[in-house]
C-alpha cells in the first residue's frame, strides 16, 4: 500500500515558532527551514466584515416584511409593528451619520409608506378600477450641492379606459430642499406638474384612425397630448411668506437603500435604489 505523506505543523499560540517537516511518499527528506507563518487575525477587520453582513441580513429582513403588503395598503397592525422593529435595527447601523449627498443623489423607488397621503392613492387605484398607480419614485438632484439641493416626487398614474396602463401619465411635485441638520432636510414644495401622457391605442386609434390618412389636424392633436404638460405652482404668494413645506428625516442611507421619516408623525417610506429616472 502507499504510504500517505505525513506533515506536522505547530500552533502559533505555543511559544515554539511554526515548524514544517514533510516526507512526501515516504522519502527520507526532511526539511528543517523554519519558515515562520503570520496567523494573526486582524479582528478589527474581521468585525467590520461581521458587521456588513449582519447589515444585509437586516435589510433583507426589512424587505421581505414591507413584500406582502403592496407598498403598506394592506399592512396589517402585526405586520407595521415588524416592519417597524426591522426600520429600527437598520436604522441603527448607521446612527449618528450624517447623510452623503453624493450618494443620496439620483431615483430611489418606494417599496413601502405609512404616510397618509400617499397610502389614500393606493386605496383609491384598489377602491376604482378606472384608476391605477404606477410606481413611485423620489428623485434627488444634489450631486455637486453641500447643502441641499431638488427632490422631485414621482407618481406614474393611469385611467386604463383612455391612457397606457400602469404609465399613462405622469404626476411629478418638485420641492427645494435645505440640510438643517446631518440628517434633517426641509422641504420647500414649489410646483405640481402633469406630464408625459401616453394615450392607448384605443383612443390614438379614435383620433387618428390607421384606415384613414391622417390629416395634419390629427398629428397635432396626438402632438399635444403626448407633449401635454400642466404646470401649477406652489410657492408662497406674499412676500416674507414661506412655501408649504415640511421637515423631512433621512434616517438610513447607502448605496442601494434610503429610509425616511416624515417628522410630524406623516409615515415612514422604505426605498432602493433604482435606474435614472427621465422626467
Amino acid at each position: 500500500m502507499d504510504r500517505i505523506a505525513s506533515a506536522t505543523f505547530s500552533c502559533p499560540a505555543f511559544s515554539t515558532p511554526r515548524v514544517c517537516r514533510i516526507k512526501p511518499f515516504g522519502l527520507n527528506i526532511n526539511t528543517d527551514h523554519r519558515k515562520r507563518f503570520s496567523c494573526r487575525v486582524n479582528t478589527t477587520a474581521a468585525k467590520v466584515v461581521d458587521s456588513e453582513l449582519d447589515l444585509e441580513y437586516k435589510k433583507h429582513d426589512l424587505l421581505r416584511a414591507v413584500q406582502e403588503t403592496q407598498r403598506g395598503l394592506t399592512a396589517t397592525s402585526d405586520q407595521r409593528s415588524v416592519i417597524e422593529e426591522a426600520l429600527v435595527t437598520v436604522e441603527g447601523f448607521k446612527g449618528g451619520e450624517a447623510i452623503d449627498l453624493v450618494k443620496l443623489d439620483g431615483t430611489w423607488r418606494l417599496q413601502y409608506t405609512s404616510a397618509p397621503d400617499v397610502v389614500v392613492l393606493f386605496e383609491a387605484a384598489s377602491r376604482f378600477p378606472f384608476f391605477q398607480v404606477g410606481q413611485i419614485f423620489q428623485k434627488f438632484e444634489c450631486r455637486d450641492r453641500s447643502d441641499g439641493g431638488i427632490i422631485r416626487n414621482v407618481v406614474q398614474w393611469s385611467v386604463p379606459s383612455l391612457l397606457e396602463e400602469q404609465e399613462g401619465a405622469t404626476l411629478v411635485v418638485t420641492a427645494k430642499f435645505d440640510k438643517v441638520s446631518s440628517r434633517n432636510i426641509y422641504l420647500q414644495f414649489e410646483e405640481i406638474s402633469v406630464r408625459k401622457i401616453n394615450i392607448n391605442e384605443q383612443v390614438q386609434a379614435l383620433l387618428a384612425p390607421a384606415i384613414l390618412p391622417r390629416s395634419f389636424l390629427n398629428l397635432q392633436i396626438l402632438q399635444f397630448i403626448r407633449t401635454f404638460n400642466a404646470q401649477i405652482p406652489v410657492t408662497a404668494t406674499s412676500p416674507g411668506r414661506r412655501s408649504v413645506g415640511g421637515l423631512y428625516y433621512l434616517s438610513y442611507l447607502d448605496n442601494n437603500m434610503l429610509l425616511g421619516r416624515s417628522v410630524g408623525g406623516g409615515g415612514v417610506f422604505v426605498f432602493t435604489k433604482s435606474q435614472p429616472l427621465e422626467l
